[in-house]
C-alpha cells in the first residue's frame, strides 16, 4: 500500500512566531534554485545600499553573470515594497552597468491591484514578481514559490533584422554620446583591420555594427556612451576567454556576459593598452560568427 495522503495547511509567515523573514531569506540563500529562476548563486545578503537600506539578497547566474536583486516581504505586497525593489535594482545597475540586472519582488500575497501596478514598471524595468506560500505538511513546513509575472522580454536586433533597423550616421551617435567615445569605435576598427582591412562601421540607431561590402558582419557591436564605449563581442562564455581578459588586465567591473556576447566597458586608455587582447577576441569572434 502506498504512502498515505497528508493534506497541506497554508500558514501565514507574517504572523508566525518562529518562521519569519530571516528564515525565508536563509532558505533561499542556501538553495536559490527554489525560486524557479534557474541555477543561481548567492552573491550577497543584506547588501548595504547608500541612503536606501539593505538589499535582502543578490543572486547571480554563473553562466551569463546576470544579477537578480531580490526583495522579500511577508504578508501582502504594498507600495513601499514595490518602490524599494525598483530602487535597489536601479542602484545596483548604476553601480555595475556591465552586467544585466533584474529586480525580483517576493511576497506572500500579490493582489491583482498591485500586480497591475507592478506590470506598469515592467515595460522599462526588468521585474519578476513571485508569490510565496508556506505550507505545513504533517509536522514539516515547506515553501512554494510561484512566478506570477515574468520580466518583459525584449527582442534583440539580430543580424537577420538589420534590414529593418533604421540606419543613421556618425553625427547621430556623436550627438547621442560624444565625438570622443564614437571615435573609440574607429580605433577598434583600426585594430581589427589586421584581420580584414575591408571591414567598416555600419551606423544603426541602436548600435554601431560592422559591414564588409554592404554585408553585415556583426561579430562586434559598439554602443558609445558619454564617458566610455561598450563593446559587445559575439562569443560563448568560457573560462578560457575569461582568462584572456583577466590576463590582459580587465578587472571584474570592466566586463560581463549577457545577450550571447562578452560586454566590455572601454576607455581610450583601455583600448591602447589592451589592443592585443582585443584583436585576439575579435579573431575568435569572427571565426565563431561564421561557424554558428
Amino acid at each position: 500500500m502506498g504512502e498515505s495522503y497528508v493534506k497541506p495547511i497554508y500558514i501565514s509567515l507574517k504572523s508566525h512566531p518562529e518562521y519569519g523573514e530571516k528564515w525565508v531569506q536563509d532558505c533561499i540563500a542556501e538553495d536559490p534554485s527554489i525560486l524557479g529562476l534557474g541555477d543561481l548563486d548567492l552573491k550577497d545578503e543584506e547588501r548595504y545600499q547608500p541612503r536606501a537600506g539593505r538589499l535582502d539578497l543578490l543572486l547571480r547566474d554563473p553562466e551569463t553573470q546576470k544579477r537578480y536583486e531580490v526583495e522579500l516581504q511577508l504578508g501582502p505586497v504594498d507600495e513601499s515594497h514595490i518602490i524599494r525593489t525598483v530602487e535597489y535594482w536601479d542602484i545596483e545597475k548604476k553601480r555595475y552597468p556591465q552586467y544585466e540586472h533584474c529586480a525580483v519582488l517576493i511576497a506572500e500575497d500579490i493582489t491583482s491591484r498591485f500586480l497591475n501596478v507592478i506590470s506598469l514598471f515592467n515595460g522599462t524595468v526588468p521585474l519578476i514578481a513571485i508569490q510565496m506560500r508556506a505550507l505545513l505538511v504533517g509536522d514539516q513546513i515547506t515553501l512554494v514559490f510561484t512566478k506570477v509575472m515574468d520580466e518583459f522580454s525584449r527582442g534583440l536586433i539580430d543580424e537577420d533584422e538589420d534590414a529593418f533597423a533604421a540606419p543613421t550616421d556618425r553625427p547621430y551617435w556623436e550627438k547621442k554620446a560624444t565625438k570622443e567615445t564614437v571615435g573609440l569605435a574607429k580605433k577598434i576598427l583600426e585594430i581589427i583591420h589586421s584581420l580584414d582591412d575591408s571591414l567598416d562601421l555600419k551606423y544603426n540607431r541602436h548600435y554601431i555594427g560592422l559591414q564588409k561590402d554592404s554585408t553585415v558582419q556583426n561579430f562586434l557591436k559598439f554602443r558609445p556612451q558619454k564617458s566610455f564605449l561598450k563593446l559587445s563581442v559575439y562569443l560563448p562564455h568560457t573560462d578560457e576567454i575569461d582568462k584572456i581578459l583577466t590576463d590582459a588586465g580587465f578587472e571584474e567591473n570592466m566586463f560581463g556576459y549577457g545577450g550571447r556576447s562578452y560586454n566590455l566597458w572601454l576607455t581610450k586608455a583601455d583600448i591602447e593598452s589592451k589592443a592585443d587582447a582585443l584583436l585576439e577576441l575579435a579573431k575568435r569572434a569572427h571565426a565563431y560568427y561564421w561557424a554558428v
